[in-house]
C-alpha cells in the first residue's frame, strides 16, 4: 500500500506527516499489523549494573532535599549487592554480574529481591533461574582504581564491601590496582625485565627512557624504578 498527498509547499515542513504519507507497507507487515503480532523484541533480558569507586555513586538532589542526599544516598545495584552478600548465603556464591540470573532490581523500591518465576534451581527452595544477564558498565583503564575494581567485581565471588574486595588472604590492600595484583589478574613485568635488560647493553639512556615513558603499561613501576 502507497499513500500520497498533495499539499502547499509554502506549508512548515513537518516530517512525521511527511513519514505517514510516504511510507511503504508490504502484504506482510500489513498482516503482522491487523493480527497485533508483536514488532520487535529483545532477549534475553539485559540488566545493567552499576560501578564506582566508594561514595563516588551519582546522586540527583534538589536545594530542599541536598542535605538529606549527603547523608543517606539511595542505593545502587552495587551497594544492594554488598548487603545481599551479607544477609543471603546463596549470594555469596555469586559474581556480581551473575545476580540478575537468580535474583531481580526492583527499580521502584531500589533493592534485590529473589526471582518468583523460572527454572527452580536444583538443592535449594523457593530459587529460580532465568536467561536474564548482567552487564556492568565499562570502565576506560585511565580511570585506574575505578577500572581495577571492576576486575575484582568480576572476578571475586560474594564481597559484602569495597574494604573486603580489597582484601586478600586476610591483608587489606592500600588499593585496588594491588589487590588485583596478588589476585594475579594483572600481567607480570617479567617481559619487561628482559627488554630493559637487552635495551641496557644497546640502546642509550635517552632510548631507555623514550621507551618506558611511550610504551610501557606496567604492573608494579616501583620495582622497576628500583632495578634502573
Amino acid at each position: 500500500m502507497a499513500v500520497f498527498g498533495v499539499k502547499n509547499t509554502t506549508a512548515s515542513n513537518e516530517e512525521v506527516t511527511q513519514y505517514q504519507l510516504g511510507r511503504y507497507i508490504s502484504s506482510n507487515e500489513a498482516v503482522w499489523r491487523i493480527l497485533s503480532f508483536s514488532i520487535h523484541d529483545r532477549y534475553p533480558t539485559v540488566v545493567h549494573l552499576a560501578v564506582y569507586l566508594e561514595n563516588g555513586q551519582r546522586v540527583y538532589f534538589t536545594s530542599e532535599n541536598v542535605r538529606a542526599r549527603a547523608m543517606s544516598p539511595p542505593p545502587t545495584t552495587l551497594t544492594e549487592f554488598f548487603t545481599l552478600c551479607r544477609s543471603d548465603t546463596f549470594s555469596r556464591t555469586l559474581l556480581y554480574s551473575e545476580v540478575p540470573t537468580y535474583i531481580t532490581w526492583n527499580t521502584s523500591t531500589r533493592t534485590f529481591r529473589r526471582r518468583k518465576q523460572g527454572r527452580a534451581v536444583q538443592g535449594h527452595l523457593n530459587l529460580y533461574s532465568t536467561n536474564a544477564l548482567g552487564r556492568l558498565y565499562t570502565v576506560h583503564p585511565k580511570n585506574a582504581e575505578c577500572f581495577y575494581l571492576r576486575s575484582l567485581l568480576i572476578n571475586v565471588r560474594g564481597p559484602t564491601s569495597f574494604q573486603e574486595l580489597k582484601t586478600v588472604d586476610g591483608h587489606v590492600c592500600a588499593t585496588f590496582r594491588e589487590a588485583c595484583q596478588k589476585l594475579n589478574l594483572l600481567e607480570n613485568d617479567a617481559h619487561w625485565d628482559i627488554s630493559f635488560g637487552d635495551a641496557s647493553n644497546t640502546a642509550q639512556p635517552q632510548q631507555i627512557r623514550t621507551l618506558i615513558l611511550t610504551t610501557c603499561f606496567l604492573a608494579n613501576p616501583n620495582d622497576l624504578w628500583g632495578k634502573i
